[in-house]
């Protein structure tokens, strides 16, 4: 396929969304379509969280957190944990100038058993402009052996905490969906659809995904997941083929759902046990990027019906060692970052990896792509931008001057990174 045909069907697929939400607004998990892409203009390139070269203001953040920041109009929402007093909480900053207008406890509980490269506020919150949407773990402090582990081990039970708040900081719905167990912790980003708020209870119990009237919190449908696995992926919401399909992957599989009522599409078995990083399409496939025990980049038809794993899978990579970031799509490429520092580029028709080069020391943050580029966050806070081209091309190497383990938001020709200690807006004052 062409580089014009592929950038015709990235236009496409960006033009399905631009119609329900603003492009001004970051309002979710990787922005307006959950795929890490921007139509923005003037994003900014070139920064120093240290000298403040381009950075419009940089606020201090109580507690810890990896969860990303979401911007809707003037207002920026994040979530973090104040270990002193284990409570988890809900933050609203003023997007123009970082002032912060409230703080909300949504979650008292002891902290969870995690992975070191987690948090205890590891969720990137959802809105729609009326409703701010948050998931944590809510535990009660008991152990249980842990499953699907090489080593014996304890680790805690919990409960999925789910709520609402409106843009004044009022609570008007909390509930809790489904327990949750995992000896790396929590992840759970809520995805909006229609009248519905769907979260992902992947866990080493009983797995379920879940949909909420987005509302009253009240559960809509809830289905069952087959292999009782961790897994921490957020669904991507598409129009395919005729049919609105809901993908991501989990719980030993890949599969399409239909977000109205849970009812699968198709499905592809394996291609490894555990998954992180959310999938990502081009208007014609999805493509995945995962995960652990073995690696393995795939992209799919969207046309199946059923078990699918010999007939859909367009090509298949077990090349990059990647877990955790997300990919992104950009003019017929697919940038897939792996944790260990490097980027691999796949030509999206042929699956050829067309370039592979060394970016940072690790990632976990996961791409995103604006104006012909693609944002390489590392977790030193070293961002690397690199043209979309069949070559590395890097056009600037910019550094925030504290660590950053949170996906980056854009909105309004500005950037929001969120670092250990720090919210940054990026942009002109």
């Amino acid at each position: 396929m062409s580089i014009c045909r592929a950038l015709l069907l990235t236009a496409l697929t960006l033009g399905l969304f631009t119609s329900v939400t603003s492009a001004g607004n970051w309002p979710g998990w990787r922005g307006p379509r959950g795929d890490g892409t921007s139509s923005e203009q003037n994003v900014p390139l070139r920064w120093n969280g240290t000298t403040g070269d381009n950075i419009a203001w940089k606020t201090p953040i109580p507690g810890t957190g990896h969860g990303s920041p979401i911007v809707w109009d003037d207002s920026v929402f994040l979530v973090s944990c104040l270990e002193d007093s284990l409570e988890r909480v809900l933050l609203r900053l003023d997007a123009r100038t970082g002032e912060s207008l409230w703080q909300r406890a949504v979650v008292r509980s002891p902290l969870e058993t995690k992975h070191t490269l987690n948090s205890y506020a590891s969720c990137t919150p959802a809105t729609d402009g009326e409703l701010v949407y948050v998931a944590f773990l809510e535990t009660d402090g008991d152990l249980v052996e842990a499953t699907n582990v090489g080593r014996s081990r304890k680790v805690n039970s919990g409960r999925m905490v789910v709520a609402a708040y409106d843009f004044e900081g009022r609570q008007r719905w909390l509930v809790r969906p489904g327990g949750f167990i995992s000896v790396h912790g929590f992840c759970s980003n809520p995805v909006l659809y229609e009248d519905l708020l769907i979260v992902n209870g992947d866990h080493d119990g009983d797995s379920y995904i879940v949909a909420l009237n987005r509302q009253t919190g009240e559960t809509v449908w809830k289905r069952p997941r087959a292999h009782k696995t961790r897994s921490y992926v957020t669904p991507i919401i598409r129009e395919a083929v005729g049919r609105t399909q809901m993908v991501f992957s989990g719980s030993h599989r890949i599969a399409s759902l239909d977000p109205r009522d849970g009812s699968l599409h198709w499905e592809i078995d394996g291609p490894t046990e555990q998954f992180v990083a959310s999938m990502v399409d081009d208007g014609e496939q999805f493509y995945m990027a995962a995960g652990f025990p073995t690696h393995h980049v795939m992209a799919i038809r969207p046309d199946g019906q059923g078990n699918v794993t010999d007939s859909h899978v367009a090509w298949h990579s077990t090349e990059s060692k990647c877990y955790v970031p997300s990919p992104v799509v950009a003019g017929g490429y697919l940038f897939v970052p792996d944790d260990r520092g490097t980027a691999s580029v796949y030509d999206t028709q042929t699956g050829e990896r067309v370039w592979r080069d060394r970016l940072g020391r690790h990632f976990s943050a996961s791409l995103v792509t604006a104006e012909g580029r693609v944002y390489f966050t590392a977790d030193d806070g070293i961002v690397k931008v690199l043209s979309v081209a069949a070559e590395p091309k890097l056009l600037a190497e910019n550094r925030l001057g504290e660590y950053c383990y949170a996906s980056p938001a854009i909105s309004d020709e500005r950037m929001y990174f969120r670092g250990e200690k720090h919210l940054f807006c990026v942009g002109e004052r």
